[in-house]
């Protein structure tokens, strides 16, 4: 089975990146097809990937400001055409999904979510805080995203979804149907510490954007007097500090290896944004430590109620108070917590994801098998 890997771009590195690493360790033979790569700004064992860019690759500034160039991506994946392999697997969450594939090949797409900026559009303006004669100007350019990116997922052969809350939106925006596997954690660096090391404050780690909606949370925290530690840089630093009261601590940028003793000594995680997956709050309980998020999204899937942490059902300040009220820290059992973790780890992923490529590439070539070449021809390819 020759394969290949398809990723929207590789500019900055986050839980996509997550996916694709895991998946490039997996599939380490496989070329990966990207619309764009900064070699600068991602991680250095990168360098070792068979990385092939687009002609998008080329334009001027792309690199540190790849938005600005969203009409074009549709463009440039629709024209180029994969017809040397098997599978084709793309991790998407823009428009990388869109390339064009022979009839006997099989592509699957790892649907980290739908183009949020084109099915979702008012949230992500509000989110982006655009002027509003920009805004007005993207709508009708979204309208016409949309019906290319729908088309685009009805040629894609199976989807995978990364949560329950992804699968929905695939059904309710593109009407397919999906399996979910959920992302790859590396669990094994986050560890329990011993009950008497654990402290007294709650956490938060994200970036400081609007739509992460830490303002719940500094709110809650400073009008309860409850300490609160926020690990994390952004936009959004600036606002958050003028309401945040002296319990509030923002810690910046927190190094790789301070994370997770930064975790392990939480009273428990808050989590009050609405996220397709969610990587912290798994972080936190491979930690052991317990999650209090908002309910919806991804959360939906990581964290059970009375189990690993607790839910606020409404996304206000006075929601997320009464659960911090009535939250007892001491309730729950750091190895528990943990074994729930270990679902989302790494080895999880690549067994789940492994074996639905050799499973749905099994089921095509026997739906197809008078359309294969012989297998001589096969390895001459």
């Amino acid at each position: 089975m020759k394969l290949a890997l398809v990723h929207d771009w590789l500019n900055q590195v986050g839980g996509a990146e997550d996916v694709l690493d895991a998946l490039a360790r997996h599939y380490s033979a496989s070329p990966i097809y990207t619309s764009i790569h900064a070699p600068q700004t991602m991680p250095e064992h990168y360098s070792k990937w068979d990385i092939r860019t687009l002609w998008t690759a080329r334009l001027p500034a792309i690199e540190r400001r790849h938005q600005m160039y969203l009409p074009l991506y549709p463009l440039a994946w629709n024209n180029l055409r994969l017809s040397d392999y098997d599978v084709i697997l793309s991790n998407k969450s823009g428009f990388c999904h869109g390339f064009q594939f022979d009839a006997r090949a099989l592509h699957i797409c790892y649907c980290l979510a739908p183009t949020r900026y084109v099915w979702q559009l008012d949230d992500y303006l509000a989110g982006e805080q655009l002027a509003p004669l920009a805004a007005k100007l993207i709508k009708p350019l979204a309208a016409l995203l949309r019906r290319w990116d729908y088309a685009a997922a009805q040629r894609v052969s199976h989807f995978v979804a990364i949560s329950s809350a992804i699968k929905a939106r695939i059904r309710r925006f593109y009407n397919r149907e999906a399996e979910v596997i959920f992302p790859p954690v590396d669990t094994a660096r986050f560890q329990p510490v011993a009950p008497d090391e654990v402290g007294d404050y709650f956490l938060i780690v994200s970036r400081l954007v609007p739509y992460k909606r830490i303002d719940l949370a500094v709110r809650a925290a400073t009008e309860l007097g409850r300490p609160l530690k926020i690990a994390g840089a952004g936009r959004d630093l600036d606002r958050l500090r003028a309401f945040a009261g002296a319990n509030v601590e923002f810690l910046g940028y927190v190094a790789d290896d301070e994370l997770p003793q930064l975790m392990a000594k939480c009273k428990a995680l808050l989590f009050p944004g609405l996220e397709d997956f969610g990587i912290t709050p798994v972080q936190a309980q491979a930690a052991g430590r317990p999650v209090i998020a908002y309910k919806g999204g991804g959360a939906l899937d990581t964290v059970e109620p009375a189990q690993t942490g607790e839910f606020f059902a409404e996304a206000t300040v006075d929601a997320l108070k009464s659960t911090l009220l009535r939250f007892d820290a001491g309730a729950y059992d750091p190895e528990a917590i943990r074994r729930h973790a270990l679902r989302f780890d790494t080895a999880v992923f690549s067994e789940r994801i492994s074996a639905y490529v050799d499973q749905a590439w099994q089921a095509h070539q026997a739906r197809h098998k008078f359309q294969f070449r012989d297998p001589v021809g096969a390895e001459e390819r």
